[in-house]
């Protein structure tokens, strides 16, 4: 269609804007429908428009985007291109290097290959060599055996030739002496056994003697030492059993009517009351300490308060067994406070308060038990020993005689259980259950323990013995001595703390006098029991006489 034609589209506008305007200007408005359609005319010509713009623009982004993965493309190809390079080159060179790296390695195994061939050479000229030597060997041992063999032959003739004079000696011995082999060997025997013995004794005599002399000098100086610095009191005490009364008339009312009051008395305490002719005193009877000391002050306040009834009685034991409780633990606890040692268990504290009324040979154990805490401690210190540890054991070695009446056993073992039971060392312990030789002794605690027990009950005015206990130990001492063959007398003396034996000098030579001295003391230590220690004396004197005529 030529542009000019009454088809286009812009002659066909511009004749519209034409009339548009000539009637707007001359002529009268439009109807509504001729507005519709121009504006549908309208809106289409903007469409067609638009879609004709956005043709042009989505080919030409079309063309520039093949243009732009085109190029994408070729620079992905040349970055592909640089990478296939690249990576050829490292492949190279990494298979360069682990050449170099192989061939390195050939080489080092092919030098070790030739240092271990040549010394398997080496090896094996030296194997060689050797080989040869031990043929050399084997050749010369040949001939020693040969040499030996020969030489044995020889010896074996010689020896039955030398059994056979032997033989004929022993038959001319034995016809001469009139005597058979057997009895030479006898005889022999006796006379060798004899001289051992003697040569024994002398040894025994010189060792002893030496380590005597060393250990009671020693033992002298630390004993003294120990005594000397313990100032402890020399006087014997001993449990009061006797109430004295202000008058004869008040055992009437300790007995009350028809016995009310001592028998409640007695119920209340556990203690005997003995009220016999004895003037102006009562005498109180039981085993148990405690409650005996219970008994003695609860009948000193009712005597002083002159109330004697059940009920009084009963209120005033009940009070006095307080006070007693108490002053058992204050005791217990004074005497671990005096001695210095710490951590021990409040039921051993309490056993220890016990103590005090608890005598032993006329001796309080409460201060016998002080005073061999501290001569423990002062010997410890001596020696270089535990000093707390010492005096620890010390203070506990007789804790089983506050419940020895009331647990069977001796008081070592009931005293070494309960300080095992609340918590006491094992050394301690051991002490405890060892200080009378109930058990073997196994460190020097053991013995410093049962040193200064002996120390403490043997001192002069410590305990009092019965005249008749006293009587028979001497006895008993006397008559170990003469059961001895070639003991001709013996006496027992310094209250028998010492034995000295007479022995015959023609049946105990001086030597012989040393082992039997030994001998009598284990004998006593074995069959008797006594506090200390006992001194056995030997004594052996030859005495010739004659008479000028």
């Amino acid at each position: 269609m030529p542009p000019g034609g009454p088809g286009h589209p812009s002659q066909a506008t511009h004749s519209i804007g034409l009339g548009f305007s000539a009637k707007e200007v001359s002529g009268p408005l439009l109807s509504l429908e001729t507005y519709i359609i121009i504006v549908c005319v309208i809106a289409f010509l903007g469409g067609v428009v638009g879609f004709l713009v956005r043709k042009r623009f989505s080919e030409a982004s079309i063309v520039s985007a093949k243009e732009v993965a085109k190029r994408l493309i070729e620079e992905a190809e040349q970055k592909a291109e640089m990478l296939k390079k690249e990576a050829l080159l490292q492949a190279k060179d990494q298979f360069y290097q682990e050449k170099a790296e192989f061939e390195k390695e050939m080489a080092d195994k092919r030098q070790e290959l030739q240092n271990l061939e040549r010394r398997i050479a080496q090896r094996e000229s030296h194997l060689d060599k050797k080989i040869e030597v031990l043929d050399a060997k084997e050749a010369d041992i040949g001939r020693r055996e040969n040499v030996l063999i020969q030489r044995e032959r020889m010896i074996q003739e010689q020896e039955r030739k030398l059994a056979a004079m032997l033989e004929k000696q022993r038959a001319q011995l034995e016809s001469i002496a009139k005597m058979s082999s057997e009895e030479a060997k006898r005889l022999l025997i006796e006379s060798m056994e004899d001289e051992a013995k003697h040569e024994a004794a002398k040894r025994i005599k010189k060792i002893e003697d030496e380590m005597r002399e060393q250990a009671d000098k020693k033992a002298k100086e630390i004993i003294s030492l120990a005594i000397q610095r313990y100032a402890g009191e020399y006087v014997a005490e001993k449990t009061v059993s006797v109430v004295n009364l202000p008058n004869e008339e008040m055992k009437g009312r300790i007995i009350g009517r028809e016995g009310r009051n001592i028998r409640a008395l007695e119920t209340a305490t556990g203690i005997d009351l003995i009220i016999d002719d004895t003037p102006e005193a009562v005498i109180l009877s039981g085993f148990n300490p405690i409650r005996r000391e219970i008994a003695r002050i609860a009948l000193e306040r009712l005597v002083s308060d002159g109330r004697i009834h059940p009920a009084r009685i009963e209120e005033i034991v009940q009070k006095v067994e307080q006070e007693v409780e108490t002053a058992i633990r204050e005791a217990g606890e004074q005497a671990t406070f005096d001695v210095g040692v710490h951590g021990i268990h409040p039921e051993l504290i309490k056993l220890i308060g016990r103590l005090k009324y608890r005598t032993s040979f006329g001796q309080n154990v409460y201060q016998h038990s002080l005073e061999v805490a501290f001569l423990c401690g002062i010997m410890a210190s001596e020696l270089g020993l535990n000093v707390k540890q010492a005096k620890r054991a010390g203070l506990l070695h007789d804790i089983g005689k506050a419940v020895d009446h009331e647990t069977e056993g001796s008081h070592g073992k009931i005293g070494a259980e309960l300080a095992k039971k609340y918590g006491e060392s094992a050394a301690v312990v051991h002490a405890i259950a060892c200080h009378h030789e109930e058990e073997r002794p196994e460190s020097i605690l053991d013995i410093l323990v049962e040193a200064a027990d002996a120390l403490s009950g043997a001192r002069p005015g410590a305990r009092r013995e019965m005249l008749e206990t006293y009587v028979k130990r001497l006895e008993d001492l006397e008559k170990i001595a003469q059961s001895f063959p070639g003991v001709e007398k013996s006496y027992a003396i310094q209250a028998g703390r010492e034995v000295r034996i007479m022995v015959q000098p023609d049946r105990i030579s001086d030597e012989d006098s040393v082992v039997l001295c030994r001998d009598i003391a284990r004998k006593i230590e074995k069959e008797m029991t006594y506090p200390g220690q006992i001194k056995v004396t030997v004594i052996r004197e030859m005495r010739s006489v004659d008479y000028a005529k």
